[in-house]
């Protein structure tokens, strides 16, 4: 069996076929998403907080992706699956490219995810340049939460707004093949991915975004502490690990989540 590609992602987005992504740190909770219909699986830098019991994602490093995403690759067999490059991990282009490569020769990613927007066109150019499959993230950016002053809505004022739409514009011409949308108002969402060709997924973003994204401990309600208000139980509906994944999946594809109240 033969993993997804970018071309069936980019189709996906052409036929109006919402993309299910999911967090995942290991073989058995890879091997579950991937039965029970996801997509796409982000190894996110999110372990440091769901995995390691850090503050943020700040101290995780390019050798714990690396763990992380060899163990999902094991637990699968066709999902696609995107490696998360860690805080100060692509500073520089040759930081970047070094990296990331790792990242896919030693980890097994099909593509990587880089936080940022313009300020990095030119990095995600060098490395799609040189055949790395680029994800951009944009909005709220786990990586600056210092300099963000916390976790908060991105976007919503008008100068914000239109320079994330730049931003999008300049990463997708630098090469960037998918986009991550965080914490940013619904309509300001709809609007990126309809200005752009590669699909967008949305974690906190509205539901006209081309997929939907969580942390896999936030949506079986394992959180520590209080769960992000975009984020849903499923667990808690459902009663089983198994079935709340399936859930996931169904309410994305039919637009059933994310809700008006997961939503800003």
């Amino acid at each position: 069996m033969s993993r997804l590609n970018l071309t069936h992602i980019r189709k996906m987005k052409a036929e109006q076929n919402k993309i299910a992504m999911l967090t995942a740190y290991d073989a058995s909770f890879s091997h579950l998403l991937e039965q029970s219909g996801v997509d796409v699986i982000l190894v996110g830098d999110s372990l440091g907080m769901v995995i390691q019991g850090q503050e943020s994602t700040l101290p995780v490093t390019v050798d714990d992706i690396i763990y992380h995403t060899r163990n999902v690759i094991r637990g699968s067999e066709s999902v696609f699956v995107i490696a998360d490059m860690p805080f100060m991990s692509y500073s520089n282009n040759e930081q970047a490219i070094s990296n990331a490569a790792r990242l896919m020769a030693e980890g097994g990613a099909q593509m990587v995810k880089l936080e940022g927007g313009a300020v990095i066109a030119d990095t995600v150019k060098q490395l799609t340049e040189r055949g790395i499959p680029v994800c951009a993230h944009l909005g709220l950016l786990p990586q600056s939460v210092h300099r963000l002053g916390g976790y908060r809505v991105q976007g919503r004022e008008t100068e914000a707004a239109q320079q994330l739409i730049a931003d999008a514009k300049a990463l997708q011409a630098a090469g960037a093949d998918m986009i991550v949308l965080e914490c940013i108002p619904a309509p300001l969402a709809k609007q990126v991915t309809e200005t752009v060709d590669v699909p967008v997924i949305g974690i906190g973003a509205g539901n006209d975004c081309d997929g939907q994204v969580l942390v896999l401990y936030d949506m079986l309600g394992l959180t520590i502490g209080k769960r992000p208000r975009f984020s849903h139980d499923f667990l808690l509906d459902t009663g089983a690990i198994p079935a709340a994944i399936t859930k996931y999946v169904q309410d994305v594809k039919s637009g059933q989540f994310p809700t008006l109240e997961q939503q800003y």
